[in-house]
């Protein structure tokens, strides 16, 4: 199992600026459950200080997320897989929360809880070769209504059905293309590029971007509280999970294997 690490958490700009850092030492940053309350926690704590204007979400060692740590579900309780679904929902609302725009800085991939994470970020700025999708049907995983929301708000039902039917992960510019993202820019330049955004929002009324965030979030709020109203139930079809899952682990234990020998 991954070691459990918290989100590293720096400011900036005299304080104006928070940069989360996730997943640090931690393969692909693929997140426990307690790694995703690690990230509530963190977000928590800067939602009520008035002096921030921006945050920037990034992943460590040039790799955005690549979602839960499914190797924390081998031989898991479903109470316990439950609880970790429940955790990587809790903080993907705390990241949509946050009264001030967040920027997700995506290099590498950011898959299945991953990309949640991202779509729960106002902005998205992605390395011309990450990727984005949610390719968790063949794990035996359901789609809950806010898995749905978030990815229809920022693409469309007609892509949403299309990525959540096939799991296909989107490049970079495809992402553009459908909303997924609202940059793509050479790897060199993706550190440029969010200073870019942020020096923009910076340069902006901190109330006045305040209030623009509080508006659509409003606009958005129906749709929210709809997801969150038919939430329960098991996040996964068991058997599909568990079969999907065991072989999820004997190819990756098969693919070390091969390097080891």
């Amino acid at each position: 199992m991954s070691r459990v690490m918290a989100p590293q958490v720096t400011r900036s700009s005299g304080g104006r600026v928070a940069r989360i850092v996730i997943g640090p030492g931690v393969r692909r940053n693929a997140l426990t459950s307690a790694g995703w309350a690690g990230i509530e926690r963190a977000v928590g704590r800067l939602a009520t200080d008035d002096s921030l204007r921006v945050v920037v979400i990034e992943g460590a060692s040039g790799w955005f997320c690549a979602g839960s740590d499914i190797r924390e579900w081998d031989a898991a309780s479903m109470d316990d897989v439950e609880l970790s679904f429940q955790r990587m929902e809790a903080a993907c609302r705390a990241v949509e929360e946050l009264p001030v725009p967040v920027i997700g800085k995506v290099r590498g991939a950011a898959a299945g809880a991953g990309c949640q994470l991202a779509l729960a970020c106002d902005l998205r700025v992605m390395s011309d070769n990450a990727s984005i999708g949610m390719p968790i049907a063949v794990l035996g995983i359901l789609v809950s209504v806010s898995f749905a929301n978030r990815l229809t708000a920022v693409a469309g039902a007609a892509a949403a059905r299309e990525l959540l039917y096939t799991g296909r992960m989107v490049g970079a510019e495809e992402a553009v293309r459908l909303g997924l993202a609202n940059a793509c820019v050479r790897g060199e330049d993706l550190d440029r590029r969010v200073d870019q955004v942020i020096d923009s929002i910076l340069g902006a009324s901190g109330a006045a971007v305040r209030a623009a965030k509080s508006a659509v979030s409003a606009i958005q709020a129906p749709a929210r509280v709809a997801a969150g109203a038919v939430a329960g139930g098991s996040p996964v079809a068991y058997d599909d999970f568990s079969k999907g899952v065991d072989a999820f682990l004997h190819r990756r234990r098969a693919r070390a294997h091969r390097v080891a020998r």
